[in-house]
């Protein structure tokens, strides 16, 4: 099933503008644009590229791109499965767990598995309908996948790719018109952790689950339009967009730790010694785009560091901690930046960019 893609590809875009998340995502905006510049440089798969990979989840083109983490040239670019008949492909995020890569197709309600060594599509698990964002835990088994059409959470063993639980999102947030949007697995297991948006009133929340069981067992009031990330010795970081800010909680008691004021506060990612928390102002036009935090004192390192895009979306870290790359997405949207971690404090520094499918929305690191 593996495709390179050389060919036209469609454009279903980004609803948000510079809303954020919270508004209409999945309203099309199609545009054509030539995918021929994706064209493969190097072999499929990433066997020689030790460094590993950079993949994209390309909304509006039904592909994700592959890009070298050393210099983000790219590899290639796959489409994801598609029957006759069915909608065009809508990826949304990419995480890793293994020897697998797996990807949420909102437009077809599932999950695509990839193979990470040559990006054979391996199988396809059905997920609820609007798939959003999704997490799996490095260490663990489980595929946390958030559906905001049906306000549920799809639970996936990563290693068997079985379905174990349809989890619903608290029937009262959702009477307040909240949705299931980003979602963490703690790295030493036992909790996941939920942002539910567009709750009526000044409040969005963070709800806390067991991940045995799938019950709630915690939640805590945050900002407006809130995504998460927590590393394996760290706190929780809840960035809210719409509320300039970036809380801060304890990972099991969820009481509010510290507050950060940075301005649109959007994507989230953690690096993988814990020591660095990386969000972008979505919004901000570029200008201040990318904001590094100290996990130990919860204090911002540096200036902001400006993009040369405009909304930076999400971010993706090397694991050897020394390169980020973001998306920037839109309607039109086809770049990727990437930065080197510079000094003592890991600050980015701009590197350069790559062309990848249309409004590339989620990305990940792959070894």
């Amino acid at each position: 099933m593996k495709r390179a893609v050389f060919a036209l590809a469609l454009c279903a875009g980004l609803a948000f503008a510079l809303a954020g998340c919270s508004e209409d995502p999945a309203a099309p905006n199609l545009a054509e644009k030539s995918a021929g510049d994706l064209a493969a440089k190097g072999r499929h798969g990433h066997g020689h590229h030790r460094g590993g990979v950079v993949v994209t989840a390309d909304r509006g083109s039904g592909t994700i791109t592959v890009l070298d983490a050393r210099d983000a040239a790219v590899v290639g670019a796959y489409a994801l499965p598609q029957a006759e008949g069915e909608p065009r492909p809508e990826p949304m995020y990419v995480n890793q767990m293994g020897r697998r890569v797996f990807v949420g197709d909102r437009a077809n309600d599932r999950v695509v598995v990839f193979r990470a060594r040559d990006f054979e599509v391996e199988a396809v698990i059905p997920a609820g309908r609007g798939v959003f964002h999704q997490w799996v835990d490095r260490h663990g088994s489980q595929l946390w996948v958030n559906n905001d059409i049906d306000n549920t959470i799809t639970v996936i063993d990563a290693r068997s790719l079985g379905v174990l639980a349809t989890v619903d999102v608290p029937a009262d947030l959702t009477a307040m018109g909240g949705k299931p949007h980003d979602v963490v697995v703690h790295p030493r297991g036992g909790y996941a952790y939920v942002t539910v948006l567009g709750v009526a009133g000044d409040n969005d929340y963070l709800v806390q689950y067991e991940t045995q069981g799938f019950t709630e067992v915690n939640r805590a009031a945050v900002g407006k339009d809130p995504h998460v990330s927590v590393g394996r010795n760290t706190r929780l970081y809840v960035p809210c967009q719409n509320s300039d800010q970036v809380l801060v909680f304890h990972p099991r008691s969820l009481a509010l730790v510290d507050e950060l004021t940075i301005p649109g506060a959007h994507g989230a990612a953690m690096a993988l010694d814990g020591r660095r928390f990386y969000t972008t102002n979505l919004p901000g036009g570029g200008a201040g785009g990318i904001y590094t935090v100290d996990t130990r004192h919860d204090r911002i390192l540096g200036g902001p560091v400006d993009t040369p895009h405009p909304v930076p979306h999400n971010i993706a870290l090397s694991d050897d901690g020394r390169s980020l790359f973001v998306t920037h997405s839109g309607p039109e949207a086809d770049k990727v930046t990437f930065y080197r971690l510079t000094g003592r404090d890991r600050t980015p520094q701009y590197r350069g960019e790559a062309t990848v499918g249309l409004n590339p929305f989620g990305i990940a690191f792959v070894r």
